[in-house]
């Protein structure tokens, strides 16, 4: 399978699906991987404990009846598991640890392993984050921040693990990008069962930063939800332990929508309300009331500003086509998934397959995101 059947790149990294196993601590090593994740985009193992004050913690949570990772050589350890996973995965470790050399000494580890750091700032075991590590870090921004800076001072690629609704979610994700991070991983937890896939659509309209969300994907349909809300990747942990072999059929049943869709993670249309700011891609002109005003508004875009950037994508494009659709072009047209006998007609005459036709309106959704007037560059 094609690496870039997905499109899903961080620096110089390229994942060969949207599937991630994700970390679970005494859990997830490079055994547990080799075994449930081989056909996984990225495996992230750990969280591994790096100093002698969160190994002391990692104990007295075993003491509890937590699994945990603890070694005398934590380093060593790592570097090991980095060396056992067998597969074609891409590799991240997550880690804690209450001073900062050894998180960069994790990270120069990764770096030379082709293999991603993931920090830890989402423990909310109580002997963590009496320490200041885990979820605590979500309390004191700055320090984040710093550690995010110097981790990512390495030339390590950085991935920063959350729980979402512990603070303000958007002030969060942004306190993540501006640090540098390359990759933020959401777990959308709330109160209550199900992932809180309103948080995954609000930070995805906020970031443009590599998401991965995580929280009750169990099976094909809580995958497709979380999804549509945004996230480039997901990450399944507990549910992989119930059903060893769910990331091996989500990876083949997203693989099969990816060759026929061509866009596996597509929003849903903002007219719905429902939709995060990439589905403007799918909007109709602004010309009368309708939730595009108040989403290209959110961007710093005017309606004229908006309709601009759709006509000078499309130019050159077959999305310049279609004469007989509602308004005289695809680049205005919808998702595929919607019945339409005028945008299909169109697909038809001039070739072009609904897999064509919607990676051409997610590199679209990227173009309206990333102009100019929208990152402010």
């Amino acid at each position: 399978m094609s690496e870039d059947l997905f499109d899903i790149k961080v620096k110089n990294l390229s994942f060969k699906n949207p599937i991630a196993l994700a970390p679970m601590g005494g859990i997830t090593d490079s055994q547990f991987a080799n075994k449930f994740a081989k056909d996984a985009g990225l495996v992230i193992l750990g969280g591994y404990n790096l100093d002698a004050a969160t190994n002391m913690a990692a104990s007295e949570m075993v003491k509890k009846g937590r699994k945990e990772f603890i070694s005398n050589e934590p380093l060593k350890l790592i570097d090991n598991e980095l060396r056992s996973v067998k597969n074609q995965n891409v590799v991240a470790i997550n880690v804690r640890s209450t001073t900062l050399e050894p998180l960069l000494e994790a990270a120069v580890m990764a770096k030379d392993a082709n293999a991603i750091i993931e920090i830890d700032a989402h423990c909310r075991q109580p002997e963590m984050t009496k320490i200041g590590v885990g979820e605590s870090l979500l309390h004191d921004l700055p320090k984040l921040q710093d550690i995010i800076r110097k981790v990512k001072s390495t030339g390590a690629i950085v991935s920063v693990k959350v729980r979402a609704n512990v603070i303000d979610n958007i002030k969060m994700a942004r306190t993540v990008e501006d640090a540098g991070a390359d990759i933020l991983h959401v777990d959308a937890m709330r109160d209550g069962p199900g992932a809180d896939i309103e948080t995954i659509r609000n930070i995805r309209d906020n970031t443009r930063l590599l998401l991965i969300g995580n929280n009750s994907v169990t099976d094909l349909d809580t995958a497709k939800d979380m999804f549509t809300s945004g996230p480039d990747m997901i990450s399944i942990g507990r549910g992989v332990v119930k059903d060893p072999n769910l990331i091996s059929s989500l990876v083949k049943e997203i693989t099969l929508q990816q060759q026929k869709m061509g866009w596996y993670n597509s929003p849903k249309h903002v007219c719905r309300g429902e939709g995060d700011l990439r589905g403007l891609a799918f909007c109709c002109p602004p010309v009368k009331p309708c939730p595009v005003h108040f989403n290209t508004k959110k961007i710093g875009l005017s309606a004229k500003d908006f309709a601009d950037i759709k006509m000078e994508f499309a130019k050159g494009t077959p999305l310049e086509y279609g004469d007989s659709t509602c308004f005289g072009s695809l680049v205005w047209c919808c998702k595929i998934t919607r019945r339409c006998p005028l945008r299909d007609g169109v697909l038809e005459t001039i070739g072009l397959s609904d897999a064509e036709y919607m990676k051409l309106k997610r590199q679209l959704a990227d173009h309206i995101l990333d102009h100019p007037k929208v990152t402010g560059k």
